[in-house]
């Protein structure tokens, strides 16, 4: 049974979530980061950045334990574990790795800043981070939502891959980070098709604090 070191975040949900469709067997070990148990030595043995998540699969490759911490890195290793969501055909593949590479590196640090400034006191300071990093989350939803165009998921066609899993854990707090849907029409059908799937639905009801 793979054990799941996370908390009730955007990026712990990615697995939560993944780890469900995949049918994968899992224990929940809460990492309650308002008490800095990220700092645990026991934690930072294996997630070295002191972030949550991060895994340990008992049964790695060749049948020995395997650690492995940062949601991306997660996302790919149990892609590559079952074999699901994730196309076999390199060329398939790319916008997977492309997609997946876009949210770890904007969709996910952006609107994560804007959720910061949000909870600063009234002042210049927090006007000027909201209205930098609203505003770049604001054309993220933008970029995805001409993806969507015409399309059931992110970087795949029949079926979700793990960037739609990546992407979805963010999105999940667009209200927090003050992005309705109201004119993302592609975004809005894709998050309640995503949404819809009943493990899905799971890995976001799922207890991880």
């Amino acid at each position: 049974m793979i054990e799941l070191y996370t908390w009730n975040t955007p990026n712990g949900r990615k697995i939560s979530v993944a780890l469900e469709e995949m049918g994968l067997a899992y224990a929940v070990k809460p990492v309650d980061i308002s008490k800095g148990q990220q700092f645990d030595p026991h934690f930072l043995s294996f997630s070295p950045n002191n972030r949550i998540p991060a895994i340990i699969d008992p049964d790695g490759p060749g049948g020995k334990p395997i650690t492995v911490f940062e949601s991306g890195a997660i996302l790919l290793y149990l892609a590559e574990k079952t074999g699901t969501f994730m196309p076999t055909d390199l060329r398939a593949r790319v916008p997977v790795y492309e997609w997946l590479m876009w949210q770890m590196a904007g969709f996910g640090p952006m609107p994560g800043q804007v959720h910061h400034f949000l909870m600063q006191p009234d002042g210049p300071a927090k006007e000027y981070g909201f209205t930098r990093y609203h505003t770049e989350t604001k054309r993220l939803y933008g970029v995805l939502d001409r993806q969507l165009a015409g399309r059931d998921f992110v970087a795949t066609s029949g079926a979700p891959s793990i960037a739609d899993f990546a992407i979805l854990g963010w999105a999940w707090r667009h209200e927090r980070h003050q992005v309705p849907f109201d004119d993302l029409p592609n975004v809005a059908a894709w998050y309640a098709r995503m949404m819809a799937r009943p493990a899905t639905a799971k890995g976001f009801e799922v207890a991880l604090s």
